[in-house]
């Protein structure tokens, strides 16, 4: 008669360990410190457009929006290689822009603050030239009636998209200037009627004749 060996009882198996599992509610939202974190990243870098907008209106003249829905990167770079050196093109919110003017006489501009735009700031007396590239811009791309500009505020007063061909037509400083000198040489009624134009030109080309004046009897 053979001997068995194998146990009569088999022994108990050990429980598994107890695996821990999140919650289906903290599964579905983010950790917290993370959202605190990005909020503040996103609180950041509105901060940082604001100051880059207020850092522009420093020595601005005049301010304009255009409208660019629908261009692409690479047109938006085009556009700001065409502009004069002394232009910036900076594509941000309305409403950090809207906090960058308040109570400054840009705040006129926030009738266009709608939509989708990008803003031009123009630190130069030479308006239509700073204007000159985007119009070239809409001719070539045929997006006048798509991407226009919004609005413009120069001199603390609103220009509506209709009235840019008031700013478009001022004369050059160089033109004020020569109009001006020809006027002091010429007959009285000349002067008057030169000094009945609008006062910006006037006190430019008045500036630019004292320091005319100044240079001659420096240089005597």
């Amino acid at each position: 008669m053979e001997t068995s060996f194998l146990p009569t009882t088999l022994p108990t198996a050990k429980p598994l360990p107890a695996f821990r599992t999140l919650s289906t509610a903290a599964s579905l939202h983010p950790h917290p410190r993370r959202s605190t974190i990005r909020a503040a990243i996103t609180r950041g870098r509105k901060e940082d457009t604001v100051a880059a907008v207020r850092e522009q209106l420093e020595g601005c003249y005049l301010l304009a929006g255009i409208r660019y829905e629908g261009l692409t990167v690479k047109q938006l770079q085009g556009i700001r290689d065409a502009l004069p050196e002394t232009c910036r093109l900076l594509v941000a919110k309305n409403t950090l822009v809207g906090k960058a003017v308040e109570g400054t006489p840009w705040e006129a501009l926030k009738p266009c603050m709608k939509g989708m735009n990008a803003w031009l700031f123009v630190h130069t007396e030479e308006v239509p030239a700073a204007l000159k590239p985007y119009r070239a811009f809409q001719k070539e791309e045929r997006v006048e009636e798509t991407n226009d500009f919004v609005g413009a505020v120069f001199e603390g007063k609103f220009y509506g998209p209709g009235d840019f061909k008031a700013l478009e037509t001022m004369p050059s400083r160089a033109e004020v200037y020569a109009k001006l000198l020809g006027a002091l040489q010429g007959p009285a009624t000349s002067l008057v009627t030169t000094l009945q134009a609008p006062s910006r030109d006037v006190v430019a080309v008045l500036s630019a004749y004292v320091r005319k004046l100044e240079e001659e009897a420096g240089a005597a």
